[in-house]
């Protein structure tokens, strides 16, 4: 795959993967398709459950359960009504407090990030209070050693006259705002304030540095506020890709946002996990980690002298999948694999053709980029 992405012909080469993705898109379609099955059978399932109790759930509706993310107290904080974590891979906040938000890694990169929805007005309290602490999922120990200090946006807050997040820190340097608990929850108010923020053209990001304060402790002791950058990009519409002419400013970002998230403290994890949302959190966020990772299996994501490999192979190995695996024709195409993999962890990553199809290019200019 190595040498087919270094050809000099990159344009014949973009075609022949885009027909090659036609391929996997059908077999990527048939098997997202079977996932909804279960996600829909479990539900089914755990109302049966409940009118008798010795109804039992198979492995593959277990595997894609999405009970909590569907419970009547969890309603007000789904942006979508038709997108909900995985219950294996949820991220839970505190003591059990539910997010739209999933944990994720990467099949190639092997990275692991937190792939949520835009934060609605009820749900920015949890939103934010999931910076402020190490999370794990509720089935298996992906937990970070420090916490997440970088969000990443892809969405703008209105987009086509339509509303596709909220604010949840201000947007003028030095001003505050506060963020409530949700109803029930005992959690104290937590104070937002922009500190700075800075464009940077090349990469189309808005990068705001912002920090969180709890107005008032449980326990009375005085807690530091806790610091983490934002980076909106601000050329990826919605169910679209970016325009041919601003591709070249999302690899840029892409590598922005790995660069900015290694430059921590010495003593902190030197590469915690990534929060990343668009509006559902499935889409530009599926192709955005899936691009990610790629650039990073192959080295593209940051500098390197190391020679680039020619046969990346997943450094983790992911739960394996009650469809099975990925057919033979489709074993060599890492793009197809990466999507998959992420679906697997999250309902709908990557939604649109196009998305996908933006993944090839992109790699392509990367590749282009350091060709000799």
């Amino acid at each position: 795959m190595y040498g087919a992405f270094c050809s000099d012909e990159a344009s014949l080469e973009s075609y022949s993967d885009a027909l090659r993705y036609h391929w996997g898109r059908e077999i990527l379609a048939k098997r997202e398709k079977s996932r909804k099955r279960a996600r829909d059978n479990s539900l089914q399932e755990a109302n049966a459950t409940t009118r008798n109790p010795t109804t039992g759930k198979s492995q593959s509706d277990a595997h894609y359960s999405v009970l909590a993310g569907y419970h009547p107290d969890h309603y007000y904080a789904n942006r979508y009504s038709d997108i909900a974590p995985y219950d294996r891979t949820r991220v839970i906040v505190g003591q059990g407090r539910y997010l739209n938000a999933s944990w994720v890694r990467e099949l190639y990169g092997g990275k692991l990030w937190i792939a949520t929805q835009a934060p609605l007005p009820p749900t920015a309290h949890t939103f934010l209070s999931a910076l402020m602490q190490p999370l794990a999922t509720s089935s298996d120990s992906r937990t970070s050693s420090g916490r997440v200090r970088t969000v990443v946006q892809l969405t703008q807050n209105f987009e086509s006259g339509r509303q596709k997040a909220h604010a949840y820190f201000p947007s003028v340097p030095g001003q505050s705002m506060v963020a409530p608990p949700e109803p029930g929850c005992n959690a104290p108010p937590l104070k937002v304030t922009l500190i700075e923020s800075h464009i940077i053209t090349d990469s189309q990001c808005l990068q705001s540095k912002i920090s969180i304060h709890p107005i008032s402790s449980p326990n009375g002791r005085h807690e530091e506020p806790v610091v983490f950058t934002h980076m909106l990009y601000g050329a990826w519409p919605d169910h679209g890709v970016p325009q041919s002419e601003d591709q070249a400013s999302l690899l840029s970002f892409t590598r922005l946002v790995d660069r900015v998230n290694r430059n921590g403290v010495v003593d902190q994890d030197p590469d915690p996990p990534i929060m990343v949302n668009c509006s559902a959190g499935v889409g530009r966020t599926g192709a955005f980690i899936a691009l990610s990772s790629l650039l990073r299996a192959y080295l593209l994501l940051s500098e390197s002298t190391l020679p680039l490999p020619s046969d990346p192979t997943p450094p983790f190995s992911l739960p394996p999948s009650p469809l099975g695996c990925i057919p033979n024709e489709q074993q060599n195409d890492l793009v197809v694999q990466e999507i998959d993999a992420l679906r697997e962890q999250r309902p709908g990553m990557v939604q649109q053709e196009e998305q996908a199809r933006l993944i090839y290019s992109i790699l392509i200019q990367a590749f282009t980029d350091v060709a000799p």
